[in-house]
């Protein structure tokens, strides 16, 4: 049946596991293990690595790689793309997804030519300040982007540990102030060593503790994992949490937003062809909504909508 580890369930623990030794364990499993992604080359800057953390919020690695590379080509600095604009950004978006995450990192941009010279700050809190960048993605970037010692606690990381030492299936919706302290308890004390570990134990969660899909049998934790020894409770009935699109409004935004980053000009979406099919109190909804976000923008005069 999917889901149920092949290693045998009554795997011995060992006697003397330690958090340190766990921790020891996922890194050297992700030496050997971890994707070879672009945004993890040494020689990748720190702007590629805010735009590559920005870019996966949400979606998955196979659809951002492209995009982020061909960004990265147009605007390889944070100059770059503020010398574009919003519209430039969310065009270049494309259909990644929630779109408003381009006008934030268009908006991002400005604000680090204007208070940091162009260069993205190594410091939490300067990181935290700027537009679109919250607790997680400044310290994703103080870690993957600067080597530093920062709490990355994504939805893999926390269901990794929330397995391993707790016995959890799956994480809860939100986190606690327990669930962060215990995370931050974990992270070793040198720079380099716990930016590894942040990479790690995400990479494991995304590739082998997943969350409809525990490999047991590839897991550097299955000897000394909590939710393993109590035979991996609760996996069969986790829920699948998906989001409908069809007929929804966040598909007619995405609808519109494609039409206006295919137009040469301005276009009345209104009534446009393509979108006769939608109710138009629906219309009218995604319309405003995106006017709302600042995502387009409309003439009152002529009813024309554009980027």
């Amino acid at each position: 049946m999917e889901g149920v580890p092949t290693v045998p369930r009554n795997a011995p623990l060992p006697a003397t596991s330690t958090d340190e030794a766990r921790v020891a364990a996922v890194r050297a499993w992700f030496r050997e293990a971890g994707r070879d992604l672009p945004w993890r080359d040494d020689a990748t800057s720190p702007w590629a690595v805010l735009v590559s953390e920005v870019m996966l919020q949400q979606t998955p690695v196979v659809r951002v790689e492209p995009v982020w590379r061909a960004w990265m080509e147009r605007w390889p600095t944070p100059a770059a793309l503020a010398a574009a604009t919003q519209a430039d950004a969310v065009r270049a978006w494309g259909r990644l997804g929630y779109p408003r995450r381009a006008k934030r990192l268009w908006e991002c941009a400005v604000a680090l030519v204007s208070l940091h010279g162009g260069r993205v700050p190594s410091d939490l809190d300067e990181l935290r300040a700027l537009p679109g960048v919250g607790d997680y993605t400044a310290a994703a970037v103080v870690s993957f982007a600067f080597r530093g010692r920062a709490l990355v606690l994504d939805t893999n990381v926390r269901r990794v540990i929330g397995r391993a030492w707790r016995a959890e299936p799956l994480p809860a919706a939100h986190q606690t102030v327990g669930e962060r302290a215990h995370a931050a308890s974990l992270i070793p004390g040198d720079d380099a060593a716990a930016a590894e570990w942040a990479a790690a134990s995400m990479e494991l969660g995304a590739l082998v503790c997943t969350a409809r899909v525990a490999r047991c049998d590839e897991c550097p934790l299955a000897s000394s994992c909590a939710w393993f020894a109590a035979g991996c409770p609760g996996l069969a009935a986790a829920p699948r949490r998906t989001q409908p699109w069809h007929g929804t409004d966040r598909q007619v935004r995405g609808r519109i937003m494609a039409l206006l980053r295919a137009a040469s000009s301005p276009l009345n979406v209104a009534g446009h062809a393509a979108l006769a099919d939608v109710e138009p109190g629906q219309l009218d909804r995604a319309l405003e909504g995106l006017l709302d976000d600042g995502l387009i923008t409309r003439d009152e005069a002529t009813g024309r909508c554009s980027l």
